[in-house]
């Protein structure tokens, strides 16, 4: 029996009124979900062999499916496959914490650096699913630009690193009519195994939204005649949906960086320019850095972001500043003097309030508030709601963007700097291009993307 150690992750959610996408929508498992799928290998399983999935158990977010070959009319030459594979909804994304089963057919690679109690195989869909590949199998949320590094294999020798690649117009057996897929590529490599030329290679992967993967393709390695692996979805009872929207309108790429032009014409006799920079990221969570450029506010400062299923989410903020400029205090009262927060950067003016900076897929008319209870009002003190009113063109002297247009009104107890109206604007692969808030004590703050 091959059999893998489960792993144990724990997340922290905040995000209160916003219902995201689930990681389950990916890969559903209500209770009486079966897909069965037809695999073939052009070197070592040239016969189509058929696999029935089904759903074993499922306890909250985890959840384990069972395949078998048995009694699929099978030919007496195709391999036989019994198994059962264990996942988890993450916010983070799709993860695989264990997998049993058969060894694989005595005629394929050995994927370990010893024969003796190797549990690695691809002799079968979801083998070719998991490999290289298991924390997270699929990241999410699924946008344009995102890329990710993972390891598999028994004992973790496997690495992959995967990309999303857009959608495709796909046709397999188990559908009608062509569906939308979104696909994702990633390169695998194993290194010191006997047979790890086949556990090398490239593998495509075709996820449709609300079945799971219906198209999986391994290209392995080694030169001219090297075997393909594919895996086509035949029949499900499970609905194909239209995937969420895959446009990143907070992008959490190093490298990427802007300057800011911020006014406010009663707090400030010139603009404040300011510049930043995305100069860390790991696992979908990044470092901004900012620095002053040029106005009354010298400042430099760093901001912490995180991207998963509740949304993008400001963990940390950072900053030192020596300002020309008298500003209003913020609060809230329950905090000293020392712990409230100030407005330094644009970055405070985004971020200011509670969470989620964005949902994960916005949509119009996508609404939450604070969690009264929560970390974010224990910090800000603040009250309010935010809602997602719809695209819009805006025009910043950077240029001008198709913006989301997401509007917030605030309301921080006894200090009226602290309350008011936000709207922001975040355009496809840039971010935040422009921010007015309107004060509660008649100020306007007016921050432009400028570069």
């Amino acid at each position: 029996v091959m059999r893998r150690g489960a792993l144990s992750i724990v997340f922290a959610l905040w995000l209160v009124g916003v219902s995201p996408a689930a990681a389950s929508d990916w890969l559903p498992h209500p209770a009486d979900a079966t897909w069965t799928y037809s695999w073939t290998d052009s070197t070592y399983n040239t016969t189509p062999t058929k696999e029935k999935v089904t759903v074993k158990s499922t306890q909250g977010a985890a959840f384990t499916l069972a395949w078998t070959t048995e009694g699929q009319d099978n030919p007496s030459e195709a391999p036989v496959s019994i198994g059962t594979i264990a996942f988890q909804d993450s916010p983070g994304g799709l993860i695989n914490t264990d997998w049993s089963s058969n060894p694989p057919p005595a005629a394929f690679p050995i994927l370990c650096a010893t024969l003796a109690s190797c549990g690695n195989s691809l002799a079968s869909t979801y083998y070719n699913l998991i490999w290289g590949t298991r924390v997270p199998m699929l990241a999410e949320p699924l946008l344009r630009g995102t890329s990710w590094a993972s390891t598999g294999g028994a004992r973790g020798d496997v690495t992959s690193a995967c990309a999303y690649a857009g959608t495709d117009s796909l046709t397999v057996p188990a559908f009608t009519m062509p569906v939308t897929a979104s696909k994702v590529q990633c390169e695998i490599t194993q290194a010191g195994a006997l047979g790890d030329p086949y556990g090398s290679g490239v593998r495509t992967t075709w996820w449709v939204y609300g079945v799971g993967p219906a198209k999986i393709q391994f290209a392995h390695a080694g030169g001219v005649g090297a075997p393909l692996t594919t895996s086509v979805l035949q029949s499900t009872n499970q609905v194909p949906k239209a995937p969420p929207g895959d446009i990143d309108y907070f992008p959490l790429q190093k490298g990427l960086k802007g300057t800011y032009r911020w006014t406010n014409t009663k707090h400030f006799k010139s603009p404040s320019v300011q510049s930043y920079v995305i100069d860390q990221v790991v696992n979908a969570s990044a470092r901004v850095s900012v620095r002053s450029v040029s106005g009354p506010l010298k400042v430099a400062g760093a901001y912490g972001f995180t991207s998963r299923l509740d949304g993008v989410t400001n963990l940390w903020a950072l900053t030192k500043a020596a300002s020309l400029a008298k500003m209003p205090p913020l609060g809230p009262k329950s905090a000293s003097a020392d712990k409230r927060r100030h407005f330094h950067t644009p970055f405070d003016l985004v971020t200011f309030g509670f969470n989620p900076v964005i949902p994960a897929y916005p949509a119009s008319g996508d609404s939450w508030r604070v969690d009264p209870n929560g970390r974010d009002f224990a910090i800000y003190g603040v009250t309010g709601t935010t809602t997602v009113t719809g695209v819009q063109t805006v025009r910043v002297p950077a240029g001008s963007f198709r913006a989301l247009v997401v509007k917030s009104t605030l309301k921080q107890a006894g200090f009226p700097f602290g309350s008011g109206t936000r709207t922001t604007w975040f355009a496809p692969g840039k971010g935040v291009v422009k921010l007015v808030f309107r004060h509660g004590d008649g100020s306007v703050s007016t921050v432009d993307l400028i570069k």
